[in-house]
C-alpha cells in the first residue's frame, strides 16, 4: 500500500495519462466503426501522444509502465475486432481441425456452395471473413493452426469466446517478449526501458491484441531466438527461429544474414594477426573467452559446420512442424497460396504502385504478373547485399540488417498491411533506427484508403497513400543516408 501512494504522490500525471488512453482504448475497442474515418485517426493519434507523456512522466518506472501495458491489452478482452475481418478465418481453420479436417486442404468456398457446414458457426465465419479469404486455401503456417486449434478448445461454439482466448494467446506472447527483450538490452548494455517503445506502442496494442495478428506470437520466438543466439545457445536459438517461422513465414528471409554471426571468429583472428602483437594479461578476463574464440577460428571449418547445423535444424524443426500436414495436395495448395501475395494481391505499396503507374502508361494494362516476380528477386539480392557485404557479427549489427532487410522487403511489396510492421518496431528497439516508430503513427493513413476515402468506387486513394510514404521515406533517407554521412 506504502508503495502505491509513493507512485500516486509522485506520479499523479502519469497515473492521469493512464487513466485518460484507458478511456479512448476502450472507445477505441467498442465504440469505433470501421467505416469512421476521422474519430479513428483522432483516437488513434491521441493514443499515442499520451503514451508518449506517460513513458515521458513515469520516468521509465518498470512497474507502472508494465501494468499500464497489460491493463490496455485487457481492455480489448471482451470486444470483437473492429478493423480486420482476418480473425473469422483463424476461427474456421481452429474448428477444422477439431472436426478432424486438414485445413490446407479446403477452401471454406467448397463446403458452403455446397451448402456443407463442417463446423460450428459455418454460415457466420464465412460471412464474416470475406469472400476473397473463403475462396483461397489457408496460408498460415503450423503454430498458428496450433494458436487457432487451442481456441477451438475452449471456445469451439461462441466466437466471442473464442476472440478472448486468442487474445489471451497474443498477450502472454507480448509478455514474453517484454521478458525476453528487457533481458537482451540488459545483455548488449543498452537501456532495458528501450522495450517500452514496443511494449507500449498504441500501434503493437490495436493491431496484436485488438485486431488478433498473431505477428505478436511470431516476435516472441524470433526475440526469445536472438536472445538464446547471444547466449551462445545456438542449437537452442535454431530450434526456437524455425517456431517463429512457423507462426508467419518472415523470419526465414533473416537466414542469410546469419553468415557473418557463425564466422565471426574468423574476423577476429584475422585482426588479431595483422597487429602482430600478442595478447596478454592487462585484457583482463576478457583474454580466456578471446583465446577461446580464436582457437575456434583456427578452424574454419567449425564456423562452416555450425552455421550449416544452425540451418539444418531450422530446416528440419520446420518440416517437423509442418508434417502432421503433409500431402503434396498440401504442398501445392500451400504454394499457390502464397504466390498470390506476389502476384494477385495489392495494397498501401509504394515502390510497386510507381511501377505500375509506369507499366499503364507503356502498355497499358496492370503488369502486376510481371513486377510481382520482379520485386521479390531485387529484396533477395538487397537481403544476400546485406548478408555478404556487411559484417553482421554482432547482435545489433544483426538486428541492424533484419530491420534493413524487412524495410526493403516492405517497399517493394505489393501488399503491405498495416500489421506487417509490428516486427520492424520489435527491430529499431535494438538499433539507433527510429524510423519504424514514424511509421507505426503514419500507418493508420492505410485505413482511410481500405474505406476508399476521397474516391468514388471505394478503391485505394493513392494521395493517403502517398502521404504516409512521403513521410516514412523522408525519415528513412534522413536516418539511413543522410545522418550517416555526416
Amino acid at each position: 500500500m506504502l508503495g502505491l501512494a509513493n507512485i500516486y504522490k509522485h506520479k499523479k500525471s502519469t497515473l492521469a495519462y493512464i487513466l485518460i488512453s484507458c478511456i479512448f482504448y476502450v472507445w477505441f475497442a467498442i465504440g469505433l466503426e470501421r467505416t469512421e474515418a476521422l474519430k479513428l485517426v483522432l483516437l488513434y493519434t491521441a493514443l499515442f501522444f499520451f503514451a508518449f507523456k506517460i513513458i515521458k512522466t513515469s520516468g521509465f518506472y518498470y512497474r507502472i509502465l508494465v501494468i499500464s501495458a497489460l491493463l490496455f491489452r485487457l481492455l480489448f478482452l471482451f470486444s470483437i475486432p473492429n478493423l480486420s475481418q482476418d480473425f473469422y478465418r483463424f476461427i474456421w481453420d481452429g474448428r477444422m481441425i477439431f472436426e478432424g479436417f486438414n485445413p490446407y486442404l479446403y477452401t471454406p468456398n467448397s463446403f458452403i456452395v455446397n451448402e456443407q457446414f463442417p463446423v460450428t458457426q459455418a454460415q457466420e465465419l464465412y460471412n464474416g471473413m470475406g469472400e476473397l479469404s473463403a475462396m483461397h486455401f489457408t496460408n498460415y503456417p503450423p503454430i498458428n493452426q496450433l494458436c487457432f486449434f487451442i481456441t477451438s478448445l475452449f471456445a469451439s461454439k461462441s466466437i466471442l469466446g473464442s476472440v478472448m482466448v486468442m487474445r489471451v494467446i497474443i498477450i502472454v506472447a507480448d509478455l514474453g517478449t517484454l521478458y525476453f527483450g528487457k533481458k537482451l538490452l540488459e545483455q548488449l548494455k543498452m537501456p532495458s526501458n528501450r522495450i517500452f517503445w514496443y511494449i507500449l506502442n498504441p500501434f503493437i496494442i490495436i493491431e496484436l491484441t485488438g485486431n488478433l495478428h498473431f505477428e505478436g506470437v511470431m516476435i516472441f520466438f524470433l526475440v526469445w531466438s536472438l536472445y538464446l543466439l547471444h547466449s551462445n545457445k545456438w542449437q537452442w536459438a535454431a530450434v526456437i527461429f524455425a517456431c517463429s517461422v512457423s507462426v508467419k513465414l518472415i523470419p526465414l528471409m533473416f537466414l542469410p544474414l546469419f553468415f557473418w554471426w557463425f564466422n565471426k571468429t574468423t574476423a577476429i583472428l584475422s585482426v588479431v594477426e595483422k597487429s602482430h602483437e600478442p595478447l596478454n594479461d592487462a585484457q583482463g578476463n576478457s583474454i580466456v573467452k578471446l583465446n577461446d574464440e580464436i582457437a575456434s577460428a583456427k578452424k574454419p571449418r567449425n564456423a562452416l559446420f555450425k552455421l550449416l547445423s544452425f540451418y539444418t535444424i531450422v530446416g528440419i524443426t520446420v518440416v517437423l512442424l509442418f508434417l502432421p500436414f503433409f500431402s503434396m495436395e498440401f504442398v501445392n495448395n500451400y504454394s499457390k497460396t502464397v504466390g498470390l501475395w506476389f502476384s494477385n494481391f495489392e495494397f498501401n505499396a509504394s515502390i510497386y504502385y510507381i511501377l505500375r503507374a509506369i507499366g499503364y502508361a507503356i502498355t497499358g494494362y496492370n503488369e502486376i504478373a510481371i513486377i510481382g516476380k520482379v520485386l521479390p528477386v531485387i529484396t533477395v539480392l538487397i537481403i544476400l547485399g546485406l548478408a555478404l557485404l556487411k559484417k553482421n557479427d554482432t547482435l545489433p549489427k544483426l538486428i541492424t540488417s533484419m530491420l534493413l532487410a524487412f524495410t526493403f522487403y516492405l517497399f517493394l511489396s505489393t501488399t503491405v498491411h498495416p500489421w506487417y510492421l509490428a516486427t520492424l518496431v520489435l527491430f529499431c528497439v535494438f538499433t539507433k533506427y527510429r524510423f519504424p516508430l514514424i511509421w507505426s503513427v503514419v500507418i493508420v493513413l492505410s485505413y482511410l484508403s481500405y474505406l476508399g476515402i476521397g474516391t468514388a468506387d471505394k478503391s485505394e486513394n493513392l494521395w493517403i497513400v502517398g502521404l504516409e510514404y512521403l513521410v516514412v521515406f523522408s525519415v528513412f533517407i534522413w536516418e539511413v543516408v543522410l545522418k550517416k554521412s555526416h
